[in-house]
């Protein structure tokens, strides 16, 4: 256990105090908090966690019990910084208290919290839960499971209805062109989650003209380092990034690794795939099928608080002849992924997740799109498990399919839909 009367504790210590006293009290943030909302209740608000956060910093309150407990329920999502009229930065003193209370772990805890959280932000070891999970899919194991009931169980259930929508892991061609004018960054669950978007993300800036590099090992941004107590860590990660990445123009499909990204000097002017697309002039030659579909927009917390909202994602799908375009509602509410939170936390996960699909139910779009991969794993499975017929997809891969699909676009079924 770190020592606790260290200077470099005690000055943390008071670093963190004072991002919560910038918070007069007001509670303007209270309606826009996801947690709040569903508990009506002081802790689970973004000014109880600061109360409980000072509170625990000076040393009037232990660290585990009821402030741990709220502490964890906290998606994250920064939704009460848009709304701050006071301008606290509530996502760094979360993840600064989230710090502190990793290293107030004994010593196994904290061995055992990096191991999974190093585990989890790897590209290799992810490519490696896609093939378990696709062998856990195809071998009889998933059903015996539910046959069980396991996938009821708030121990097994969350990794049960991941691996039901996990695809198998489609690395992008090697690339390394003579003077690329681009790099397309993948992070470590791209290739997994949303893969689709890499390869068509390829596609179209190569019709655009780019030379297109990318790693052949993509690494982690350092996102859910930062974000689950090591902070140390995701600085280091990121360094390591920047001293690759320098001198490039960096485009990434995952929203979650380009807000990221822009925690960096040299990595700051990085651009989300549909920003970056958006500000460029396209070619007459290169036009768009007509998609004569419904498409419900989901704006993940990572773009729309992180990246300064989603409205390229808009512009951009607007290219696209007869498609009806809608925001889906509560768009300013997180759905619950929230990186680990759809594992760590999944009762609070799920009644977050049936808000959305209580909408998509309702709207009955043919595709619902999405930045995020984690968000799109966790719209996938609650699709899935509501069984409706919604496909959910990158705005990236929507694009990409008009380019190089000019006939009446199809169903996942393979059947001819009109609307």
């Amino acid at each position: 256990m770190p020592d606790q009367a260290s200077p470099s504790h005690a000055a943390a210590g008071a670093r963190l105090l004072a991002l919560t006293e910038q918070c007069v009290r007001c509670g303007l943030c209270l309606p826009h908090c996801p947690t709040y909302q569903l508990a009506l209740d002081e802790g689970e608000s973004p000014r109880g966690r600061i109360a409980l956060i000072a509170a625990v910093t000076s040393g009037a309150l232990p660290t585990e019990g009821a402030p741990k407990r709220h502490l964890d329920h906290c998606l994250g999502c920064r939704a009460c910084e848009t709304a701050c009229p006071s301008l606290v930065p509530f996502g760094d003193l979360l993840d600064a208290a989230r710090a502190r209370q990793l290293a107030s772990l004994p010593r196994w805890r904290r061995w055992a919290r990096r191991a999974r959280l190093g585990a989890l932000s790897n590209a290799r070891f992810m490519r490696f839960i896609a093939r378990a999970a696709a062998g856990y899919r195809g071998s009889g194991v998933a059903r015996m499971a539910e046959w069980l009931g396991l996938h009821q169980s708030q121990g097994w259930g969350p990794f049960h209805r991941l691996a039901l929508v996990l695809g198998r892991p489609q690395r992008l061609p090697r690339s390394a062109p003579v003077a690329p004018t681009l790099q397309l960054f993948a992070g470590c669950m791209s290739e997994v989650a949303q893969p689709q978007a890499l390869h068509a993300a390829r596609r179209i800036l190569q019709a655009l003209g780019e030379r297109v590099a990318h790693d052949p090992a993509p690494a982690c941004c350092g996102a859910i380092l930062r974000h689950n107590g090591l902070p140390d860590r995701a600085d280091q990660t990121l360094a390591r990034q920047a001293t690759v990445l320098d001198g490039h123009v960096i485009v990434g499909t995952a929203s979650a690794c380009v807000a990221e990204l822009h925690r960096q000097p040299e990595l700051a002017q990085s651009a989300e795939i549909c920003t970056w697309l958006a500000g460029r002039r396209w070619p007459d030659d290169l036009a768009l099928a007509s998609l004569p579909d419904t498409v419900a927009v989901h704006e993940p917390c990572t773009h729309r608080h992180g990246l300064g909202g989603n409205h390229d994602v808009y512009h951009l799908l607007e290219r696209i002849p007869d498609l009806r375009l809608l925001e889906l509602p509560e768009n300013a509410t997180c759905c619950g992924a929230a990186g680990t939170h759809l594992i760590e936390q999944p009762v609070l996960s799920q009644a977050l997740l049936q808000r959305k699909i209580m909408h998509l139910r309702r709207l009955a779009p043919a595709v619902v799109v999405t930045t995020n991969p984690g968000c799109a794993l966790h719209l996938r499975a609650g699709v899935r498990e509501a069984g409706l017929d919604i496909e959910v997809c990158h705005p990236i891969e929507l694009i990409d399919r008009q380019l190089r699909q000019p006939q009446l676009p199809t169903t996942r079924t393979g059947h001819r839909r009109r609307r």
